[in-house]
């Protein structure tokens, strides 16, 4: 009789085990959680929580809106973190919770792998062929009111460093459609350029040229820290709608938050290395790397990083080339990515710190210059001072020795300008400056160029060679 009782017993306690591991395996996985303890400016103070530099996290305002955030610092307990959105409404003790679960348990016997994979879960946005011909913000949301994103396609806003030893070295001239450009300052497919200029010089419109000219399978545009005006004019009259059907454009105007300014730069470069590797070559425009270091700059003095070169914090220059060395080429035999990323010079000023980083760590650098902007040069790009660090490896020899007669009696023309205006030059003293008078108008007519003007890069250098009378 014991036994019988023993068994049923048995039996009663395993049909109750088996319903507590049911009831637990469909229960919610553990989460933590914290509480808003302080906002500062821009930066939010949570405790609470332990989470590293870079996860995303959502605060619970009192109303139920959620406000997304990103962990910039932390000391000690607190969490310092940077809103995507505006965070009006927020109150003190708002519940703060890791962006999907990025603090669930980690499982015995492989304790990193979940956090892990939860924090890129955090990081992940929307890529692929269904973003061509639409317009999103710096979280992969559509800006253009025509629907969700058809992808499933996710990509780490972070990618990991690339291997210098893997890529392809840059052997294939690019055609960008700009004569000046193809004859004197050939790009090579693969290649990271500057676009130094101020204010209202026509940089928008070379770019806008570029992206309707150039020989590339994909166009991304990111347009970072513009004015909210620029946006919808550089896609409707400068991209236009032939460009547009072959272009990914992230917008983060000035009126976003820094972190998003950031998010939209790191975001354009992902869409443009997801179609790297998948083979095509891409044209990424950046407009512009000065904002994305402004981005850095207001993050980095926010959370209490000493300012030391006018006012940049160190980490501004630590952001710019691990941004930058993620565009180029790709493995051998795969895609590439030649990048163009505008700077912004502060009263024309060639030295500002972030023009002075940028042409230390970019291929090559193309200088728009006011003085032929102001007397109707298009494009105003200043040969002088401009250079493409890879053209000596993608032209032929005696291409090289026409653009060094061209720069040569360009600049001795340059020189002389002010003698030459006046009327003090009198010919026959200096046989190289009495062939640049000679020739300086045809000079002058290469390099300008109609923004609807299209001249292909076989034509841009029979046009550099007519122009000495030679032959390719």
């Amino acid at each position: 009789m014991s036994r019988i009782l023993d068994n049923v017993h048995a039996e009663s306690w395993r049909g109750f085990l088996e319903d507590c591991r049911r009831l637990a395996s469909g229960a919610a996985p553990y989460q933590m959680s914290g509480r808003l303890t302080r906002i500062n400016g821009l930066v939010m103070e949570a405790a609470g929580l332990k989470l590293s530099l870079g996860a995303g996290c959502r605060i619970v305002a009192p109303g139920g809106a959620i406000v997304e955030a990103e962990v910039v610092g932390f000391s000690g307990e607190k969490l310092f973190m940077m809103p995507t959105d505006d965070v009006y409404g927020l109150a003190p003790g708002a519940l703060v919770l890791p962006m999907e679960g990025a603090q669930r348990r980690p499982v015995a016997g492989n304790r990193m792998e979940p956090r892990r994979r939860a924090m890129d879960r955090a990081k992940h946005v929307p890529v692929g062929f269904p973003l061509l011909g639409r317009v999103v913000d710096g979280n992969g949301r559509p800006l253009d009111g025509l629907g969700p994103l058809e992808t499933q396609n996710t990509r780490s806003l972070h990618s990991r460093a690339f291997n210098p030893l893997l890529r392809a070295p840059i052997e294939r001239s690019l055609d960008v459609g700009i004569r000046a450009i193809n004859s004197l300052l050939t790009v090579g497919r693969g290649q990271r350029l500057g676009l130094f200029a101020g204010s209202g010089v026509g940089k928008s419109v070379l770019l806008g040229m570029m992206a309707r000219f150039t020989s590339a399978e994909i166009i991304v545009v990111g347009l970072i820290g513009e004015r909210g005006r620029e946006v919808k004019e550089f896609i409707e009259q400068i991209l236009g709608a032939e460009g547009m059907k072959r272009s990914v454009v992230v917008a983060a105007p000035a009126d976003t938050s820094p972190l998003m300014r950031l998010q939209g730069a790191a975001y354009a470069t992902t869409v443009a290395e997801y179609f790297r590797n998948e083979g095509r070559h891409v044209l990424l425009i950046m407009d512009s790397l000065t904002r994305y270091a402004m981005a850095q700059r207001e993050i980095a003095l926010a959370i209490g990083e000493p300012p030391v070169t006018r006012g940049y914090p160190p980490s501004v220059f630590a952001r710019l080339p691990q941004l930058v060395e993620r565009a180029g080429n790709g493995p051998e035999g795969g895609g590439s990515i030649t990048a163009f990323y505008t700077v912004l010079t502060e009263g024309d000023d060639q030295q500002d710190p972030i023009a002075d980083a940028a042409r230390a760590i970019l291929d090559g650098h193309f200088v728009l210059n006011r003085n032929l902007a102001d007397a109707g040069h298009y494009p105003a790009i200043d040969i002088e001072q401009s250079i493409s660090r890879a053209m000596h490896g993608l032209i032929k020899p005696t291409h090289l020795d026409l653009v060094r007669r061209f720069k040569q009696l360009y600049s001795r023309y340059q020189r002389s300008r002010d003698l030459i205006s006046v009327g003090a030059y009198t010919p026959g003293g200096d046989p190289v400056l009495d062939q640049a008078v000679l020739m300086y108008p045809k000079l002058e007519a290469l390099l300008q160029q109609g923004m609807n003007e299209r001249s292909n890069f076989e034509d841009s250098v029979l046009a550099l060679h007519r122009l000495f009378d030679q032959t390719p």
